[in-house]
């Protein structure tokens, strides 16, 4: 299995989801209710799927030798870099989740911020994504050599195989496929 392959096609489930979040943040934005359910399901898939999943094999395997590899470029890549962008990733969400519980307890004025770390996220993300397929993966297909590289992709492998006997990529994958269809883009 080459794991940056792997990694690639993961991308293009994520913003699937990238764009079911803009698309119910529209629907937020044009006075519908909010469906927590559907917010909860985004959020499920993006803290478990895009970060724990796919952002997992990344921090744990190819990030790490990178920076293992390349010394100071590796650590100004990865860790003031990548690594970071995965941070605030996590802070949009964090954020996220309380501005869904304060409308809840009903601040109607939460809803913008609702609206704003969820696109905020997607926006974000979806550059991360770019900068990672077209510079990252790219620069370290190039770089590492190939023990490195065939290194991770075992370690890749046996992560996906424990992922697969959990039903993780079967489960998001789902998830996916059943907002795509409650938010198609216009």
């Amino acid at each position: 299995m080459n794991s940056i392959q792997l990694m690639v096609e993961e991308h293009k489930y994520i913003v699937r989801m990238l764009r079911v979040v803009r698309t119910a943040s529209a629907r937020v934005m044009a006075g519908e209710e909010i469906n927590y359910d559907d917010f909860e399901k985004m959020i499920d898939f993006i803290a478990n799927y895009a970060d724990k999943h796919h952002h997992g094999k990344e921090e744990q395997f190819l990030f790490r030798e990178m920076v293992e590899s390349f010394g100071q470029v590796g650590v100004n890549l990865i860790n003031h870099g990548m690594l970071v962008e995965h941070d605030w990733g996590r802070l949009f969400i964090s954020e996220l989740r309380a501005a869904l519980e304060s409308v809840k307890a009903g601040n109607e004025d939460s809803r913008l911020d609702v609206i704003a770390n969820a696109v905020g996220y997607a926006n974000h993300l979806a550059r991360h994504i770019v900068k990672e397929d077209t510079a990252v993966y790219t620069f370290a297909e190039n770089r590492l050599g190939a023990e490195v590289l065939e290194r991770i992709n075992r370690q890749t492998e046996e992560f996906e195989e424990e992922a697969k006997r959990q039903g993780i990529q079967e489960k998001y994958m789902a998830i996916v496929e059943e907002l795509e269809e409650k938010y198609p883009e216009k």
